[in-house]
């Protein structure tokens, strides 16, 4: 059995919910790094299962860098209002609108680029990882990118 510790210690580094903590420690039988591993698997398996739903509430988010000649918007949808007024969910927008910016879409797809903040993720990692964690469907509807 997982001790109280290490549950909250893998709460801390994951953000998931305490229930799921610690199944995956029991799973893992302590091993913390294993236990993230079946976090991340169940995270993708439960994204699958969410891919037909409709996805209709949702913010708009923009960034413009410090010189003024760089900006981003994005349009960023999930299931709920309550999920797309929480912090969590904006300050996914927000790091969406710093990737756009900091690194053209027109060089790599948007999805398929590296996580400007995590090299070992890729964006469509992070949009999982939050979905996961929202227990909703998240999908970047439109974005864009300007540049002087």
């Amino acid at each position: 059995m997982a001790s109280i510790e290490e549950i909250k210690k893998l709460r801390e580094e994951t953000d998931l919910p305490i229930s799921d903590c610690r199944k995956a420690l029991e799973e893992a039988r302590g091993d913390i790094a294993k236990a993230k591993s079946i976090l991340e698997k169940l995270g993708r398996e439960f994204v699958k299962k969410r891919e037909e739903r409709e996805a209709k509430a949702g913010i708009v988010d923009a960034y413009i860098h410090g010189g003024r000649k760089i900006g981003a918007i994005i349009q960023l949808h999930c299931e709920s209002d309550f999920v797309a007024r929480s912090e969590e969910f904006k300050k996914l927008a927000h790091e969406l609108c710093l990737q756009i910016a900091a690194v053209s879409p027109e060089e790599t797809p948007l999805l398929e680029q590296p996580w400007i903040k995590d090299q070992d993720k890729t964006v469509k990692d992070l949009i999982s990882d939050y979905s996961a964690k929202f227990g909703e469907k998240i999908v970047l509807e439109k974005y864009a990118r300007y540049q002087l």
